[in-house]
């Protein structure tokens, strides 16, 4: 999330009353997670086991929650609590605003689009030229959606991330200040569920089709032309590359990459990294050739158990 003009180390720290290591105007441009930070945004820690690489990344001030050395060139907010903090900083920059009207009247709507009856369309949502929004679709706040993109009834773009810290009074929730960004000629099914990035976005590549009931965590990205069936459950922060087939009920795991023309068949679970152009099934997901030796090895059990009694 960039913020709506540049703001000194300061004012940050008077917004969340915290103290702070650097200068004064040191300059601070927005703020986002760790796995997409840029020179000018904050990111937050509040583990030491993750200290060094918050501190070693490319965010140029760091929200923690303990003094430590400060890189050279970088700046600290020192928090008791930087997770609260980071929330704070997100509804002072992304608050929450409700709406009494279906379409809100910030939205842009392209020529030759059709919204049919019962959708919702939040505030500051731009969708482009000749798409059609069947009935009851929900489309968050600062989505944005390309041209001759179709979405199917009862679809929502831009839910809250599926992100907990664990207290001992709950779960708190990491607020959502990203966004949803369909490119152009995206089909997206029926009761698909595409969460808000926290600070950034989950994207949705040109070309894609998407089945019916799927489910995208935030700041995931889905590449160019894929193809992803019914009932597939991607987790965050995923990559996924062009070209790539998922057939459906297949779950995977947050963090990882799927490599370009990659393909997954259906019920698989895949729990790490896979390469492009290669076909994987099963649980955990494999290629086809070292799945079918596990299957034909597990096969052969019975026979060598039968083969060790024998010889008794």
């Amino acid at each position: 999330m960039k913020f709506p003009r540049e703001y000194s180390l300061k004012e940050i720290a008077g917004i969340i009353q915290t103290d702070y290591v650097g200068n004064d105007n040191f300059p601070v441009l927005g703020m986002n997670e760790i796995h997409v930070v840029e020179p000018g945004d904050i990111v937050f820690v509040d583990h030491p086991k993750y200290y060094d690489k918050a501190l070693q990344s490319a965010a140029t001030i760091v929200l923690i929650n303990k003094e430590v050395e400060c890189p050279e060139g970088k700046a600290l907010l020192i928090s008791d609590d930087p997770f609260r903090d980071f929330n704070k900083l997100t509804n002072h920059f992304q608050p929450f605003k409700p709406s009494n009207l279906a379409i809100a009247e910030e939205a842009k709507i392209g020529e030759g689009t059709v919204i049919q009856p019962n959708c919702f369309i939040g505030n500051n949502v731009t969708i482009g030229k000749n798409c059609i929004i069947h009935s009851n679709v929900s489309i968050y706040d600062n989505a944005i959606i390309g041209d001759n993109v179709i979405i199917h009834a009862g679809t929502v773009l831009g839910a809250s991330a599926f992100y907990y810290k664990n207290r001992p009074e709950g779960f708190d929730q990491l607020k959502s200040g990203g966004r949803v960004v369909i490119e152009n000629n995206v089909d997206i099914g029926a009761l698909c569920t595409i969460d808000n990035g926290v600070t950034a976005d989950t994207t949705i590549k040109e070309g894609t089709k998407i089945d019916n009931q799927v489910q995208v965590g935030h700041d995931t990205v889905i590449g160019k032309k894929c193809l992803i069936a019914s009932q597939v459950g991607i987790a965050g922060c995923v990559v996924i590359e062009d070209e790539v087939t998922i057939w459906g009920q297949v779950g995977i795991t947050s963090g990882i990459t799927i490599g370009k023309k990659a393909v997954i068949s259906a019920k698989a679970g895949v729990s790490k990294s896979l390469e492009g152009g290669k076909s994987y099934f099963g649980v955990p997901a494999d290629d086809f050739r070292s799945k079918y030796k596990e299957i034909a090895s597990i096969k052969m059990i019975p026979e060598i158990l039968e083969k060790l009694k024998n010889k008794k």
